[in-house]
């Protein structure tokens, strides 16, 4: 799967809920879980706004690196969603990042987060 069409599928929380699991990765997905809950939102619903939040916010080293974990992966579809998994994660797990006030997308608390 080419990476725009992983990213697209990634946009409907369904899909994005089948891929976390499909990642068969129990330490991972409770941190979607606890970082998500944070922000009131389901882990798949935080997995597609981690995506966008990715595409639309990530530097030029994060991309370099997300392009070099895919190319030298067995499993490129894999390795990109883990990589832009733990990129958000790791901004929403930044000190600033306060949850009653609102998360690294700047939308404030309460209601549904898109993170970007």
């Amino acid at each position: 799967m080419h990476l725009g069409a992983l990213i697209g599928k990634l946009e409907d929380e369904t899909n994005a809920t089948a891929a976390l699991e499909a990642l068969n990765d129990l330490v991972l997905f409770a941190e979607v879980r606890a970082v998500g809950a944070r922000f009131d939102e389901e882990p798949g619903a935080y997995l597609s706004s981690a995506v966008r939040r990715f595409t639309s916010k990530a530097s030029d080293d994060d991309w370099l690196q997300l392009m070099t974990l895919i190319k030298g992966s067995s499993d490129p579809a894999r390795a990109a969603l883990q990589c832009m998994l733990r990129w958000a994660l790791a901004q929403d797990n930044l000190p600033e990042v306060i949850p009653a006030v609102g998360c690294s997308c700047s939308r404030g608390a309460g209601g549904r987060h898109d993170h970007l």
